[in-house]
């Protein structure tokens, strides 16, 4: 529903003061879908998109802000993305550089890189490690930046580390075989130390998680916006929240 101006701020605002601040998510993670659909539907350039793309993240996490979110996870680039065209994916990573150096830069988000920077090239890695330590000491919205993130390789990953961690304790296989349990991979994953999703939006009208968080979002709440992400707008997400809101949510009770 796209109501014409004055009625639209109208909405807007009634929809933001109706928001219940006592159900607002913590923690909520964000498909960036559609980037290259919307140029392509206003005959731009997919650089074009993906720029109209990161230029909708601060407004985003500016929303998050005001209706009390404490962790944002943006999904900006997966493992499977890393196979693109060669030269659509070197504009698509000098892009989200630029991004994350632009967010770094206002020192008002505290970042952190969530991914395999060993996949990336070392100029995008270096960006990422250089915007976590310039906002290590700010006090304000956790964001995590997911850049050559895929879910499986992240599972992976925590049990590697783990496996290392244990290894170099001194422990057996066998030692490691039986006292082996979920909570040693949730404390190596990327986000360790963070709550889970608690809502997880995915823009374009694609309804399916495509790998994000597989192991934190099992108990998220989904909402698939039909907007293309470069179009998504403030009361896009106010309805997210909202229908997040009113529903029970079980946790498998």
């Amino acid at each position: 529903m796209r109501l014409p101006h004055p009625l639209y701020g109208l909405y807007e605002r009634r929809l933001a003061s109706s928001l219940p601040r006592d159900r607002v998510p913590r923690h909520v993670g964000v498909i960036l879908d559609g980037n290259r659909r919307w140029a392509r539907q206003l005959g731009e350039s997919t650089a074009t998109g993906h720029r109209r793309g990161a230029d909708r993240i601060s407004d985003l996490l500016g929303w998050g802000e005001e209706v009390g979110v404490e962790v944002v996870t943006l999904w900006m680039l997966s493992t499977d993305n890393l196979t693109r065209d060669p030269e659509e994916l070197e504009a698509l990573l000098g892009i989200i550089e630029d991004a994350v150096r632009e967010l770094a830069a206002t020192r008002r988000w505290r970042l952190q890189a969530v991914g395999s920077l060993d996949l990336l090239p070392e100029r995008t890695a270096r960006t990422l490690r250089d915007a976590e330590s310039a906002t290590a000491d700010v006090d304000g919205l956790h964001v995590n930046v997911a850049i050559g993130y895929g879910g499986r390789r992240e599972i992976a990953d925590a049990v590697r580390s783990y496996l290392a961690e244990r290894a170099a304790e001194g422990a057996s296989l066998d030692d490691i075989a039986a006292t082996f349990d979920v909570e040693h991979i949730a404390d190596h994953l990327y986000t360790k130390g963070q709550p889970d999703p608690d809502l997880v939006i995915r823009t374009s009208g694609e309804q399916r998680l495509g790998g994000f968080m597989l192991w934190q979002s099992v108990h998220s709440e989904y909402y698939f916006c039909e907007a293309y992400w470069p179009d998504f707008r403030r009361v896009d997400f106010l309805r997210a929240v909202r229908d997040y809101a009113a529903r029970e949510r079980r946790h498998g009770r």
